[in-house]
């Protein structure tokens, strides 16, 4: 894991000074925060200071640095699989969550066809279920609508991905729209009766942290950047040789 983390830039020479925390410690922290769902300032005591861990939080997602880790951890987990470190095949699929009152109505809305409240989670996970693309919107954004961007963000991030699997809430124009803007497949998969189990992002979907930081105060991009914390964690543990479950929440 070590040799994955983005390097200071003190440690390279580039000038600075030596942070007061290891990085250990800050991530530890923000995983905690995460999985827990709990506020900043509610972090534990065995920890760093909140706004120590919040600067830090906030620094990395800023310069990219929380995606730039999660992708080298993808690609590592994907080759412990036995597959190529890049992917060359997505699903796609979205999630609404109610959303509290101290949200800002600006970033929520009502799913109408759920007829949930608050913010709704966009993703594109790879074929194993980890994380490649992330977005969070209003629950009034339709799937389509959102997809659009989402799809165009995949395709600049990996040149490989060809063909990506959606439900029925995708069908209509927007799949000739992939094939004719982005060279891309998207194939709609009808759901039957006898289909049982969760679907793989389905899987990715479920988690405590997410729904309780969608339904507080945070901005939609720092919500995001907490979704690709989490995939940290179940691919760090599927290195492990733990696989995907993560038991700890």
């Amino acid at each position: 894991m070590r040799l994955l983390l983005p390097m200071p830039a003190w440690l390279n020479g580039r000038g600075g000074r030596p942070e007061g925390y290891c990085h250990r410690q800050l991530l530890d922290a923000i995983r905690y925060l995460v999985a827990g769902g709990i506020s900043w300032r509610a972090m534990p005591a065995d920890f760093p200071d909140w706004g120590r861990v919040y600067a830090f939080f906030r620094r990395w997602r800023e310069h990219g640095l929380i995606t730039e880790f999660h992708d080298r951890l993808r690609g590592k987990v994907r080759e412990r699989e036995g597959r190529e470190a890049e992917p060359t095949a997505g699903i796609i699929d979205a999630q609404s969550v109610r959303a509290a009152a101290t949200v800002p109505a600006d970033s929520r809305g009502c799913d109408g066809g759920k007829k949930v409240p608050g913010r709704k989670r966009h993703i594109v996970t790879d074929t194993l279920g980890l994380l490649l693309v992330v977005a969070v919107t209003a629950a009034n954004i339709g799937d389509r609508d959102a997809a659009a961007g989402l799809l165009t963000r995949l395709r600049c991030l990996h040149r490989d991905i060809a063909l990506v699997w959606a439900d029925g809430g995708y069908a209509g124009s927007l799949v000739g729209w992939c094939r004719d803007k982005l060279a891309l497949t998207l194939e709609i998969v009808k759901r039957t009766d006898d289909m049982t189990g969760a679907s793989v992002t389905g899987q990715a979907m479920q988690n405590p942290g997410w729904r309780a930081s969608a339904g507080g105060s945070l901005g939609e991009a720092a919500v995001g950047a907490f979704a690709v914390v989490r995939s940290v964690r179940l691919q760090a543990l599927a290195r492990a040789g733990q696989g995907a479950t993560d038991a700890g929440g």
